[in-house]
C-alpha cells in the first residue's frame, strides 16, 4: 500500500513507497491527478510538456511539484521520452552545461541515473510503467519509463547495469519500486505485441483474458530487475492500475493520448 500526502487544490497529492520512504538520503514520489491548475482531460495536476496541455499550466504545475519536494524548478530533470532504451547520466558534468545543452542530452532517452544531490530526476507516464531504483550505499538513484517497448528492451535492467558501470553500484544493494501503471486485467494487446514479449523472454507475462492476450507489465519489469541482480525482497510493486483508477491517475488508453501525464521521481538530498 503506497502512502499518500496532500490532496487540496494547489497542494499536490504525492504517493510514496514504504520500501523507499525509510531512506533519509533522498525523497521520492508518484503524482496523481490532484493538486494542479490544468483543466479538461488534463485536470488538474498535468506535468507533461508534450501531450497537448497549455504549457503555462504545465509550468505552474511543475512549480507546485518542485515547491512540494523542496527544490527549484531548474533542478527538475525529465527527459523527452520516445519509448527507447537509452539512458542519460545526470552527473557533475551534466549539471555544468547550459539549459539548451541539457535539453539536447535529455532528448530521446527514457531513463535517468544520478549521483548528484539537490536535484530531482523523473519520468512522465499515463499507463506506462515508472520504475524507481535507489542505492542507499552509493547514494545513486535511477528512474525508468517502461512502456511495452521499453519493457521488452529491458530498460529497467539496463538502468541497473549502467548504475553499476558508472557509479559502482552493487545490484544486490538496490531498492526498486514499480509504480502505478496499466494493470494486466486492462492491458489487452494484439498478437504482434504478445509475440514481442515471447521473443524477448517474457512468455510467462502473457496472460489470456476472454481468449485475448493481456500483458502483465508489472511482472515483466520485476523479472527484468531480478535478472539484472536486484534481490526479490528489494522490489516493491504498487499494484495500482491507472486505467481502472483513471479518476485518480492519468490513463492515455482511457482518456486519450491528448491527456495529462503523471511524474514519478526521486530527489537526492
Amino acid at each position: 500500500m503506497m502512502n499518500s500526502t496532500g490532496k487540496m487544490k494547489n497542494s499536490p497529492e504525492l504517493l510514496r513507497f514504504p520500501s523507499l520512504e525509510k531512506y533519509t538520503g533522498m525523497t521520492h514520489f508518484v503524482t496523481t491527478r490532484h493538486g494542479g491548475v490544468s483543466t479538461g482531460k488534463y485536470d488538474s495536476f498535468s506535468l507533461g510538456l508534450f501531450s497537448g496541455d497549455n504549457p503555462d499550466s504545465v509550468a505552474q504545475n511543475r512549480t507546485i511539484l518542485c515547491n512540494a519536494i523542496g527544490i527549484s524548478s531548474d533542478k527538475l530533470f525529465i527527459p523527452y521520452q520516445t519509448h527507447s532504451d537509452l539512458i542519460c547520466v545526470i552527473d557533475e558534468d551534466f549539471i555544468l552545461l547550459n539549459e539548451i545543452q541539457q535539453m539536447q542530452l535529455l532528448n530521446g532517452v527514457d531513463a535517468l541515473i544520478t549521483n548528484q544531490s539537490g536535484i530531482c530526476i523523473g519520468v512522465t507516464t499515463a499507463d506506462c510503467v515508472p520504475v524507481l531504483i535507489y542505492d542507499p550505499v552509493k547514494k545513486v538513484a535511477g528512474v525508468a519509463h517502461a512502456g511495452w517497448r521499453g519493457t521488452v528492451a529491458r530498460i529497467a535492467g539496463k538502468t541497473v547495469s549502467l548504475m553499476s558501470e558508472r557509479f559502482g553500484c552493487n545490484p544486490q544493494d538496490l531498492i526498486a519500486a514499480i509504480g502505478p501503471s496499466i494493470g494486466p486485467d486492462a492491458f489487452e494487446v494484439g498478437a504482434d505485441v504478445a509475440d514481442e514479449f515471447r521473443r524477448n523472454g517474457f512468455a510467462q507475462t502473457i496472460l489470456s483474458c476472454n481468449h485475448k492476450p493481456h500483458i502483465d507489465l508489472w511482472q515483466a519489469n520485476q523479472q527484468d530487475l531480478l535478472e539484472a541482480g536486484v534481490q526479490p525482497q528489494h522490489i516493491e510493486i504498487a499494484g495500482i492500475c491507472t486505467f481502472t483508477e483513471h479518476e485518480r491517475f492519468f490513463s492515455a488508453r482511457r482518456l486519450g493520448v491528448k491527456s495529462g501525464r503523471l511524474v514519478t521521481g526521486i530527489a537526492m538530498r
